[in-house]
Parts: C-alpha cells; structure tokens; sequence
C-alpha cells in the first residue's frame, strides 16, 4: 500500500514537472503564438492518458490550463482574461483535453483488456495441449494442479475428482484447501469466488454433471476463465478414464486373441509330430517280426517328432516369456562364427537337401550377446529359408561389419519370394504367408522370437524380397 501511494504521488509530480518544463520553455526560450502552446498541452495530456491513465491525464490538463492562462494568454502574468475569445479557446482547450484523455483511457482499457484475453486463451490453449499429452489417468490427475499453477500465475492450486482422492500442488495447498471443502464445491455444483482474499473454488462441470471442483490461491483470473479451465480439466479426466478403459479392454480383447490363436497353433501343430509317434510305436508294439533297418527307420521317426514336440512347446513357453517380459539374457563377448556354426549344427537335419555357403571374414569384432538366443534366432531363420526353398537350392549365410559399427548376418534362399504388404507383417506373431499356410506347417512363431530376441540386444530384423527370386533375412547386433 505505501509502495502504491509512493508511486502515484511520484506520476502527479512528473505531470507537474512536464508542464513546468513545457511553459519554462515557451515562455523564456521559444517565443511562440498562444495555439502552438496549447496544441502542445493538449498532445502532451492525450500521451500522459495513453501511457499512465486517465487521473493523471486530469490532472495534468487542469494544471495545464492554469498554466496557459496565467502565462500565455493576455494579461499575462494574471488570472484574468481580457478578451472572450481567449475564454472560449480556454474552455475549448480544458474540454478537448479532459474528453480526449477520457477516450484515450478508454482505448488503453480496451487494450489492456484485450491483450490480457489473448493472454488467458493463449495460457488455456497452452494448458488445454498439456491436458491432452498424457492418457495415464492417475498421472495426469496429479500433474493437473502444477500445469494451473505453472500456465495461471497463481500460487497454490487444489483438486478433488469425484470417487478419488483429492490432488495438490504442494503443502501450502494442502493445508489452505481441506478436503471437505472441495468436496462441498463439488456437490454444489457452484463456484465461489472470494476476491478479497484472492481464492477462487471452482466445479469441474461436464455438461450440467460436476464430476469434482479445483480451487486456487492468490487467484486474479477471470470467471469465464476459471471455467474454462474446470471445464478443460473435466473433460482431460473423461477423456483419459474413456482411454484407459479402452486400453484395457483392447488388451483383454488382444490377449484372449493371442491366447486362442495360440492355443489352435499349437493343437493343430502337436497332431502331426503326435500322430507320427502314435503310428511308429504302435507298429513297433504289434510287430514282432521287423527287420533291424525298419526298427531303426521307426525309432528314428520317434526321435526326430519328439525333438519336434519339445520344439514347440518350447516356442509356446518363449511367446509366454516374451508376453511377461520374463526372458533373460546373459550378455558376452563372442565371435560371430560361434552362434553361425551352432545353428548350422543344429539344423542339419533340415539342411541335407540343400548345399550351403557361409561367408564370414575372418576380421570381424567380437559381439556382446548371449550366444544361445542368437543361435536360436539363426535356427528359425535357415529352418525358413529351407522350409520355403526348393530342394537343391542353396542358403546362404553371410556376415558383415556395417558402416555404422553394427554386424549384419543375413541368410539368403532361393524361395517363393514375399509380397512386399507381408514383409512387415511376417513379424507378428501366429502371421503365415498367405500362398505358403496350406502347404507348409508352422506356428507363426519363430520369427516373431526372433524379433523379440534381437530387439532385446539392441539390434534390428528386417527382410528383402522378390517375388519367384528368393528372400534375404537379415539382422543387426551392436558392436561391443
């Protein structure tokens, strides 16, 4: 208060000052006619209005007045005028002056208000785009009082949300908003507005339906404005509890998805290993009277559809994994022709039918990975090339330094080739080739795992493919 009245006091003395200087000037140094002086008055009060306000612009024209009565109009040096006309260029002066310090008020009012709504739509678009960044509910119920307090300028800021607890912006706003209290504003449905005290309570209204009420401290904002921004924050909180909801019911829905594509996989996959050893031991049982290579031939198949069997129990159990985030890997340094010469030992049996070419340079930097998952990865993907293949034709498996620092192992076939709309989607998982589900077995599972293994080691999967020419899988491992 006594700042406030210092100041005032030191804008009534500059007005006084102005005046002083504009007379000392014209009446000691500037020999001018009478108008000149009074136009100057006159621009000088419209600038004083303009700038500081309409009390001053006053002030300043009725001491201007004075001024140009007693030192410029005849008989100088008076307070009496000789001649009428000098009356009514006074009065004309005094009322164009106080009229146009009276306008101008009015259009720095005008301004005044004007930039400070483009200021609050400006703040409310602002906190309106900071609404809409997060769809975590719980999250943004507990940021929604810093965006008020960071966006409006006030200082404490309190929200209740029907059904929940209520959310402050620090302790300060906890102690001066209570819970009840907000939870009263929200039944009510009715704002309260306590200017004197500069706090503002405010419904969060969707509709007519008040779903909770926010209050501030050290509040100047305007009512139009207070609900805007309640109504903001209510339809922020609708829109992410809609979301979320969805969220949670699209993974249910996706879930339950997987689970029954999963489940008529894998059934329809365990028949056929299943029916092979069913019929080899049964045969083996009811005869007695098998040559040794027969036996053997039997045994064989049993061997090699258990091996089958466990093969795909284990995909199942790794999809499981990958769905809980349980996969563990165990990172070391090794060559790259170690997992390369792993997989190839591993998937000979599929690789008897075709001649293959490895192509690794000797040079190659050591990888951080864990070699058996990576193994694993090459499997599903010369298990591919040579279940997609031609009989005879070759799979080759190349090894490369690339120029960012990553290593790019690719195996190349001599298939059917992939259309390019099914590149990106042979990743997915339980996802077959159209033209190859019916004459091919498989899960769809292997290179779904193979993804998730090598986005696991910080690398990328990708293919490149002609139609009739063949397919190039591909994969990155970062460069220890």
């Amino acid at each position: 208060m006594k700042r406030s009245t210092l100041y005032q006091i030191s804008l009534f003395t500059a007005c006084a000052i102005v005046v002083s200087c504009i007379t000392f000037l014209y009446s000691r140094w500037l020999h001018v006619n009478p108008t000149t002086v009074g136009f100057t008055f006159l621009l000088v009060v419209l600038i004083v209005s303009t700038i500081w306000g309409l009390r001053y612009a006053i002030f300043m024209a009725l001491l201007a007045t004075l001024c140009y009565n007693y030192f410029f109009l005849p008989p100088l040096y008076q307070f009496t005028i000789a001649d009428p006309q000098n009356w009514i260029a006074l009065f004309a002066f005094l009322f164009t002056a106080v009229v146009g310090s009276q306008l101008s008020e009015r259009a720095r009012r005008e301004a005044v208000a004007s930039n400070q709504r483009r200021h609050e739509v400006e703040r409310l678009y602002s906190f309106s785009q900071q609404l809409l960044a997060s769809d975590n509910v719980y999250g943004l119920l507990n940021s929604i009082p810093r965006f008020i307090v960071e966006n409006f300028g006030v200082s404490t800021a309190a929200m209740y949300v029907d059904g929940k607890q209520a959310y402050f912006f620090d302790i300060a706003s906890q102690t001066q908003f209570p819970m009840d209290q907000l939870t009263a504003i929200s039944v009510r449905g009715e704002p309260v507005l306590d200017r004197d005290n500069r706090i503002c309570f405010m419904p969060l209204r969707m509709g007519v339906r008040s779903v909770g009420a926010i209050a501030l401290g050290n509040c100047t904002l305007s009512r139009e404005t207070l609900e805007a921004i309640g109504s903001l924050a209510a339809i922020a909180i609708e829109r992410a509890q809609t979301v979320e909801t969805l969220t949670h019911a699209d993974a249910a829905r996706e879930s339950e998805r997987l689970r029954s594509v999963l489940l008529d996989s894998v059934t329809h996959e365990f028949r056929t290993p299943l029916t092979a050893i069913k019929a080899s031991a049964e045969t083996l049982l009811s005869s007695s009277s098998l040559q040794p290579d027969q036996r053997k031939e039997l045994l064989t198949v049993i061997n090699e559809e258990s091996d089958r069997l466990n093969r795909l129990i284990g995909e199942a159990a790794e999809v499981a994994q990958l769905d809980s985030h349980q996969l563990e890997l165990h990172f070391e340094l090794h060559a790259v022709r170690e997992p390369i010469d792993a997989a190839v030992q591993s998937s000979r049996m599929v690789l008897q039918r075709h001649p293959l070419e490895i192509k690794v340079p000797d040079n190659l930097p050591s990888v951080r990975m864990d070699a058996d998952r990576i193994c694993e990865v090459l499997v599903h993907l010369i298990e591919n090339a040579a279940k997609y293949s031609p009989p005879d034709t070759p799979i080759i498996i190349i090894a490369e330094l690339r120029l960012g620092g990553d290593v790019v192992i690719s195996v190349a076939d001599r298939g059917p080739g992939i259309e390019q709309m099914e590149q990106d989607m042979i990743f997915e998982r339980f996802y077959r080739g159209r033209t190859q589900r019916a004459n091919v077995q498989g899960t769809g599972m292997g290179l779904a795992i193979a993804k998730a293994i090598v986005e696991l080691h910080g690398g990328t999967i990708g293919v490149r493919s002609q139609l009739g020419r063949g397919s190039v899988f591909y994969f990155s491992l970062p460069v220890a």
